[in-house]
């Protein structure tokens, strides 16, 4: 055998061309037998093979309080497509393939409006404003994988009539289009995901209206519960639009509003209210829910508040009082950091922020993720001046004294390290396998990364300059306020009607859902005992400097 597989080596020594050949062979049938897997197609489960639950959860992020369910169809199991294909069958839907029907992957090559036809319908290129939005449902951006099919599963798994693109990246939805048409050669940007197909122009939406199944799928997804408010003072100038409804429901108010165009559905009794949260009814002041408690007329089994108190929503429709947002339109004077440890909240914070005061925020660092998902400001350099804030994990004299004032934000390290392993090992909303935490990974992290925390908030503290510290407990307690303060320091006016504005979108799209948590807790008592003293000597610092020390939240009970 030995002599044997010396004659093999021998002979392609002497002919490599024979090795080579056999190589391209081997290569040229495993890429034939991909293109047949990718011909063929998938196979897809029908609806009578379908499990409980599939296309529940469908709609916006959650904001607090409890969900409305608004009834969406059921999809089929395997690549998520919203409920709103419309197949040339009934049974089409369930063997949907990666464009709505079994086509070969070949007819990839048509124009992107020719494929959309079964799913969706053109209708035209679009003027766009970013201080009065054509479509003003939600939104979203991706500058690197953007696709007109994204866009619309998006919007219609939402319940949204039309869906837009625009930059060649931006998603927006809506119920109606409410802005005049462009030239067709102004609608002339790839989409950064699929560059065979057009995604708007600057300030252009390509705007597709979507071809739902069947009417009853026309709903608007999820509203959400905000609570028991007292009655307006001015309720016709707080809230401009009303309908009396003799047979008053949850539903039909919430789709009032939604078809106006309102953020906030507010029931009393038999009249449904619309509107925007203003500091005339900035539902900040909750009452006991019990003062809503009247059923409704037309829904046995649900309240619809009272002339006096009213039983509020928010609907679909996005509040674009906060959502534009530029570069400084002159050099900033001073560079503001925007300090945290690592999993302390940063990026939501810059999310606020952008919202609040209208401008990007910039980064120390740059992450593509960031950028593409809408931080604009992520590619300048930290020093351009074109942007708000910087955001830096830094520490040390020589990086802090590099900025003329700063924003501190500090969280509880037992929350943060958790946070900070998640992105490390998950990404930036996704979460570190179990593997990791049981693993070598953890208990070496918390020895690296728990020293850190003590001393990044200690450095700032000791060497920066103008310090304002604010603890993520209390920006999530409590937005407005802290958000203002925050405002403030950046040496903004605070608009208290687009901070409120801030309040009904300040999840974003860079917050962990919270339905992942580990079923164990991942501190052994040596780790809880070091974090004890970093905490303690970290309290005992902001209180030397006449500031409130930490949370009390931050001690393990």
């Amino acid at each position: 055998m030995a002599k044997l597989w010396v004659k093999f080596q021998r002979s392609f020594r002497r002919r490599p061309v024979r090795f080579f050949t056999l190589l391209a062979l081997y290569l040229a049938a495993g890429s034939l037998v991909f293109l047949h897997a990718g011909f063929t197609g998938e196979p897809w489960v029908t609806g009578s093979q379908r499990s409980p639950g599939v296309g529940e959860g469908l709609g916006l992020p959650y904001l607090g309080g409890t969900r409305l369910s608004r009834g969406l169809p059921e999809v089929a199991v395997g690549r998520r497509r919203g409920p709103w294909f419309k197949g040339k069958e009934p049974g089409e839907r369930s063997r949907a393939g990666d464009y709505g029907v079994v086509r070969s992957r070949a007819a990839k090559g048509r124009g992107g409006r020719e494929k959309e036809e079964d799913r969706a319908r053109y209708i035209g290129c679009y003027v766009d404003n970013t201080r009065s939005r054509t479509l003003r449902g939600v939104s979203f951006f991706d500058y690197k994988k953007m696709t007109v099919f994204r866009c619309q599963d998006n919007c219609a798994e939402r319940g949204y009539l039309y869906a837009g693109l625009e930059f060649g990246a931006e998603c927006y939805c809506g119920h109606k289009v409410q802005a005049p048409n462009a030239s067709e050669s102004e609608c002339n940007m790839e989409c950064k995901g699929e560059r065979s197909s057009t995604c708007g122009g600057a300030n252009r939406l390509s705007i597709y209206r979507l071809e739902l199944a069947q009417e009853s799928a026309r709903r608007y997804g999820s509203a959400i519960f905000r609570g028991c408010f007292h009655q307006p003072d001015n309720i016709s100038i707080a809230l401009p639009a009303s309908q009396p409804m003799p047979n008053m429901s949850v539903d039909k108010c919430v789709d009032f509003c939604t078809e106006k165009e309102f953020p906030l559905s507010a029931l009393a009794g038999t009249i449904c209210h619309c509107g925007f949260p203003t500091t005339l009814f900035p539902l900040h002041e909750r009452e006991d829910e019990q003062l809503c408690a009247q059923r409704c007329a037309g829904e046995e089994f649900e309240s619809c508040g009272t002339t006096e108190f009213l039983l509020v929503y928010q609907t679909q429709v996005q509040d674009n009082r906060c959502m534009d947002r530029r570069f400084l339109p002159t050099r900033s004077k001073q560079l503001v950091a925007l300090a945290s440890f690592p999993g302390a909240g940063n990026t939501w914070a810059r999310h606020l922020i952008e919202l609040a005061t209208g401008f990007y925020t910039g980064s120390y660092y740059f992450d593509g993720s960031l950028y593409n998902k809408g931080f604009k400001g992520e590619r300048d350099h930290w020093r351009s001046g074109r942007t708000i804030c910087i955001k830096t994990h830094e520490s040390g004299q020589k990086e802090i004294e590099a900025f003329d004032a700063a924003i501190l934000l500090i969280r509880n390290p037992y929350k943060a390290l958790m946070a900070e392993f998640n992105r490390k090992y998950g990404g930036h909303i996704g979460f570190a396998a179990h593997a990791h935490w049981r693993g070598k990974e953890w208990p070496e992290f918390v020895a690296n990364y728990a020293p850190w925390w003590a001393t990044h908030t200690l450095d700032w503290l000791r060497f920066g300059r103008k310090v304002l510290v604010v603890h993520f407990e209390d920006l999530k307690r409590d937005l407005f306020v802290q958000l203002k303060r925050m405002v403030g320091l950046l040496g903004i006016a605070a608009c208290e009607d687009r901070l409120l504005c801030v309040e009904g979108q300040k999840d974003g799209n860079f917050k962990r859902s919270g339905l992942r948590k580990l079923e164990y807790d991942p501190y052994t008592p040596e780790m809880r005992k070091m974090i004890s003293g970093y905490i303690r000597t970290v309290d005992a610092a902001l209180k030397l400097r006449n500031l409130s020390g930490v949370p009390d939240d931050y001690y393990p009970r």
